[in-house]
């Protein structure tokens, strides 16, 4: 990002309007800020971040007690440059308050304006559509901003200071690496879940099996009819089932059980037929 123009009006010792042109200040490609205590150098910095996110970060609820004691007005206006695969694309971001009290201030207008060879447009005009706006282009949140661009005042010891996940997560946004970061670590976790889950249900099928196979050594050894008539539940069912061999002392008692369906029919008892006479 390359800063281009600052205006600002209203804004803590800014009473009237000012305007800062970066460009002669970026063509040397560094330049500084110098001034005694309390003439305003942090103030350049705190307009820039209000313009951007509509916040201040070292004041109180992000807004309080920014504007001039002797106005009831305050306007912000930054204008940058970014470099993409299209080229320089160039914007304005601006953002004008009201006092509501002596140290709050309420948002009136919001504008993300586009700025072409054709004219400027306006691409959201509203105070949480600006911001996300401005996130995707730069692709930093405030916090970051304030970490990685614009270190306010007595802000970069907790810079160095920061936690290894608030590191990471910051150079994911700075370098826009959330597909190597975060999003892989979701895939991964959501892959080890299905794999869990089918583990259990292959364990639970096994667990199924066993108890089955034990159940038909038992029935063997006791009543082979068992056997037949559990393995045809299991065949119907689609599972799985083993190979049983009927004892060759109960063959005929099994056969005598479970008759042939083409074997003739069992003659009916002497009462049956006596009684069918009557």
């Amino acid at each position: 990002m390359k800063p281009i123009s600052l205006k600002l009006s209203g804004l803590q010792s800014y009473r009237s309007m000012q305007e800062i042109d970066f460009t002669a200040l970026c063509d040397t490609g560094l330049f500084g800020i110098f001034g005694p205590t309390g003439s305003g150098k942090s103030t350049i910095l705190d307009a820039i971040t209000l313009a951007m996110y509509g916040k201040v970060g070292r004041a109180s609820g992000g807004t309080q007690g920014i504007m001039n004691h002797s106005e009831d007005s305050l306007f912000v206006a930054f204008t940058f440059e970014l470099l993409s695969a299209k080229g320089h694309e160039r914007y304005r971001v601006e953002r004008r308050f009201k006092r509501q009290s002596d140290i709050s201030v309420s948002n009136t207008v919001s504008r993300f304006i586009e700025i072409s060879p054709e004219g400027e447009k306006v691409v959201a005009d509203k105070l949480a559509e600006v911001t996300r706006c401005v996130e995707e282009k730069i692709g930093l949140k405030m916090d970051d901003f304030t970490r990685a661009v614009v270190l306010p005042q007595g802000k970069f010891a907790e810079f160095l200071s920061l936690k290894g996940a608030e590191r990471r997560a910051m150079l994911q946004r700075l370098f826009h690496l959330e597909k190597y970061g975060d999003l892989l670590a979701q895939k991964l976790s959501r892959r080890v879940k299905e794999n869990d889950q089918a583990l259990k249900e292959l364990a639970a099928e096994q667990q199924g099996r066993l108890l089955y196979t034990s159940s038909c050594r038992y029935a063997a050894a006791s009543d082979p009819l068992t056997v037949a008539l559990a393995g045809s539940c299991w065949r119907r069912r689609g599972v799985w089932r083993p190979s049983v061999r009927r004892p060759a002392s109960s063959t005929g008692s099994l056969a005598r059980s479970c008759p042939s369906r083409s074997s003739s029919s069992p003659r009916r008892s002497s009462a049956s037929r006596s009684w069918r006479r009557s």
